[in-house]
């Protein structure tokens, strides 16, 4: 059977890789590497449908890439929740983040670790981090082909056929597919895998975009636009008050609504709520995000303060007792959700106010009502059910020489490196599979 590349090819390629992102680079410079040891030639083709690599790191922690974490393998994978961590176990071991800090380091990109339990190139430069994977690939002797998209996958008697948009065909013995998800589809990552799978009649979780900003309708949240609050406790609920999820990370206020690692982490789950809805939040509000603006100091002890503070002689105002924890702008927003005005005297505070205040600093209400949507998502939850996958090699189960990883798979965690750690992990194991043949 004939297949096809840049010119005519009759013979099939030892491994073909579909998508030049963080896991599908991972995997070809590592095949590849892998090949060279065993004295083989690297023959290693990977297939990129945008004219360039890597598109996604450069935008990737406002192009600053946080590449990994500074946790631990088993407390990283325990992020990514139950049935994810139990996946990620062996990846995680076999590829834990200290390792993906040295291999960068020997690759020329030294890292430094941030709060949050991230970690970034020194140089703080995105481009870093991709010129880094691309020449490694180079150097293993991989043959990169951009702009080279790819509409679909088949078994045939001799091993795989990438069916290509020009019509041609590529022949593989093992193919590695990592198309990513649909965040940022502007990079080209829009969800063009998940028919490929589902195609094979693989069990394919829909997408929901994740890690992406909350949006609320409630133009008060709008005013406190820029303001953040880096200690910040917050809670998910749903109509009937049940809690849905719980962050302990930093909440930003924006002109729609809450953005930051404590808001982004949770909106998966408004964003499977939404589906069937208008994901971008047009409708009723569905969900509360309850902002614990002190979580340092419980509701008892605040209380005793503004008591206190009543009984001082010159009992200060509200919004100048309060200025010293919280910017000033937010407490006269907190006050005025109260039905206080943030100028009044803490000892003429009713008590029924004391108490209502207490309650909005401990658990400010934000009407929240979808999300961002895809285009402003990190990434996606959803994708190859991981019951089809061995976890151990990341080949797909009911398929011989089939490996899928990276974002196409139906793991998601937060942020904070993690997910692009699952990419190189995943990647990895893919690869070590994959070159043994």
């Amino acid at each position: 059977m004939l297949v096809a590349g840049a010119g005519d090819e009759c013979s099939r390629r030892a491994i073909v890789v579909v998508g030049a992102g963080a896991a599908g680079l991972w995997a070809a410079q590592r095949a590849g590497v892998l090949l060279q040891a065993r004295g083989e030639r690297p023959d290693v083709l990977l297939l990129e449908k945008t004219p360039r690599a890597g598109t996604k790191i450069l935008a990737s922690g406002g192009t600053r890439c946080n590449l990994t974490t500074t946790l631990g393998p088993q407390s990283a994978a325990q992020l990514f929740g139950t049935e994810g961590g139990r996946f990620l176990k062996t990846a995680f071991r076999v590829l834990p983040p200290s390792a993906v800090r040295e291999q960068f380091l020997a690759w020329g990109v030294p890292s430094v670790e941030a709060p949050l339990d991230k970690v970034f190139p020194a140089s703080g430069s995105a481009r870093d981090v991709r010129d880094a994977l691309v020449r490694a690939c180079e150097a293993a002797g991989v043959e990169m082909r951009r702009e080279c998209p790819v509409t679909g996958v088949e078994l045939d008697g001799n091993g795989w056929l990438v069916h290509l948009a020009d019509g041609r065909s590529i022949g593989a013995r093992r193919l590695l597919l990592s198309p990513g998800g649909k965040s940022y589809p502007g990079s080209g990552t829009t969800g063009d895998g998940y028919a490929w799978l589902a195609a094979l009649g693989l069990e394919v979780i829909p997408g929901a975009p994740a890690l992406v900003p909350l949006v609320s309708p409630a133009p008060w949240v709008h005013e406190l636009t820029g303001l953040s609050v880096q200690d910040a406790v917050v809670r998910l609920r749903d109509t009937e008050g049940t809690i849905l999820g719980t962050r302990e990370r930093p909440v930003l206020f924006t002109h729609r609504g809450l953005s930051g690692p404590g808001a982004m982490d949770l909106s998966h789950v408004v964003a499977r709520a939404m589906e069937g809805h208008d994901a971008r939040g047009s409708g009723t509000p569905g969900f509360t995000m309850e902002v614990d603006l002190l979580p340092g100091v419980t509701r008892e002890a605040l209380a005793d303060q503004l008591r206190v503070a009543a009984a001082r002689r010159g009992a200060p105002t509200v919004v100048r007792l309060l200025a010293g924890e919280l910017p000033r702008r937010l407490v006269e927003t907190v006050c005025r959700q109260a039905g206080l005005d943030a100028q009044i005297r803490c000892h003429v505070l009713p008590r029924a106010k004391r108490h209502l205040l207490v309650e909005q600093l401990k658990a400010l209400p934000v009407p929240i009502s979808g999300t961002a949507g895809f285009d402003e998502a990190e990434v996606t939850a959803g994708g190859l059910a991981l019951r089809e996958l061995d976890p151990g090699t990341m080949r797909v189960k009911r398929f011989q020489d089939l490996y899928v990883f990276g974002e196409v798979v139906d793991l998601q965690g937060p942020i904070g490196g993690l997910n692009f750690q699952a990419a190189f992990s995943t990647a990895e194991l893919a690869a070590v599979a994959a070159a043994r043949g």
